[in-house]
């Protein structure tokens, strides 16, 4: 239950990793919201009026009060609904080391995903050995920092693992769609059964994406662009 009684209104995109972020971490406070659907070649005018500076999704908003920025939300929603367990641990060190991987895979691994999904050929190729790279560095660093992760329930969910769901619990799907695989038991076991145990809470059921209707957006956005980029 909410702390007190309030109005929040996510505007998001059913396939964004970003909007997805938010709407878990709502999930994991027990906040209700309303929930706005964005074409991002149409933007609302509430959008564009709400966020006139980065104009984008996720944009959350709290009794008519815009919030920007998808760390910046998950940091307002954490510091605001206190009534759950928080997203940071409360040992500096430990936050400290949260905070670390969050940037890292905000800053390495997902701009590396982005190229090898929009890519082709010898510059594909070239991207998913930079992204086996990266992602073996994710590995190590989860396997040293966090041994013996164990996720039974809500209360074990925290910053680290929203990112880590919401960015790379669609990785069967980006597989089917482009035929490239990164995420595996046998390469990566760490992440892979973080990502298994994750996907195993109903709050983390309740907002996935259905994996056909993802497989062929994926197919479509890459083919978009590998055609404007053969046409430029």
């Amino acid at each position: 239950m909410e702390e007190k009684k309030s109005k929040v209104i996510l505007h998001g995109m059913w396939a964004s990793t970003y909007s997805k972020r938010v709407e878990i971490a709502l999930k994991l406070k027990g906040i209700s919201y309303e929930y706005v659907e964005e074409d991002l070649q149409n933007k609302t005018e509430s959008l564009i009026q709400l966020n006139p500076v980065l104009k984008k999704i996720p944009l959350l908003v709290h009794d008519g009060k815009p919030v920007a920025d998808t760390q910046v939300i998950l940091d307002y929603i954490d510091e605001t609904w206190k009534n759950s367990s928080r997203f940071y641990p409360e040992d500096p060190y430990e936050r400290a080391q949260v905070r670390f991987w969050v940037i890292y895979i905000n800053q390495q691994v997902f701009e590396v995903m982005g190229r090898v999904m929009l890519q082709e050929g010898e510059a594909q190729a070239n991207s998913v050995e930079e992204a086996r790279e990266r992602f073996k560095v994710l590995e190590e660093g989860l396997k040293k920092q966090f041994p013996n992760k164990t996720i039974r329930g809500n209360d074990d969910v925290g910053l680290l693992d929203i990112i880590i769901i919401a960015s790379f619990g669609v990785h069967k799907a980006l597989h089917e769609a482009i035929g490239v695989e990164i995420i595996d038991p046998v390469n990566t076991p760490t992440l892979y059964n973080w990502i298994e145990q994750l996907q195993e809470l109903t709050v983390i059921k309740e907002v996935e994406v259905p994996h056909d209707r993802l497989v062929t957006f994926l197919q479509k956005c890459r083919q978009e662009h590998l055609q404007h980029t053969a046409n430029a």
